[in-house]
Parts: structure tokens; sequence; C-alpha cells
């Protein structure tokens, strides 16, 4: 396969552009790309997972919040002749 001869340009940073875009080319028409989807799926269900971990933590919470307020209202209101 004959490639189009571009001129030479001599700085490093457009040779390195060159050659990583030609890699990428390759790497599109190889298939490679597969594994892309496959990180993906992994990036979605790590992403749904912390999702329903901060939901439990939030109910978590708010079950905390809600019994520390009343033991300290029981604390405020309590004397040496009743209990909570």
């Amino acid at each position: 396969m004959n490639r189009p001869q571009f001129p030479k340009v001599s700085h490093p940073a457009v040779d390195f552009l060159v050659t990583f875009l030609r890699g990428r080319v390759q790497r599109a028409r190889s298939g490679e790309l597969d594994r892309g989807a496959s990180a993906v799926e992994w990036v979605i269900i790590s992403a749904v997972v912390v999702a329903i971990v901060g939901v439990v933590a939030a109910v978590i919470n708010s079950a905390l919040k809600g019994g520390a307020t009343k033991v300290g209202d029981c604390i405020k209101g309590a004397s040496a002749d009743k209990t909570c």
C-alpha cells in the first residue's frame, strides 16, 4: 500500500504527532478498540455501585442523626425520677 508522501519536517513535536496519529489509525483499523467498550461498561457499573453506596450512606446518616436527636432531647429532659 502506497502512503502519501508528506514533506519532511524536522521538528520533534511534529514527528511525535505524526507517529501518534499513525498508531491510532492502525489501532482503529485492527479492531483493538473493542477493549474500550469493556472499559466503558466497567465505568458504568462502578458509577452505579457508587450511587447505591451513596444512597445507603445517606439513609444511614439520616437514621443516626434522628437517633442522636432523640438521645439529646432525652438527656435535656432527664431527671432523677424518670427514664427515657
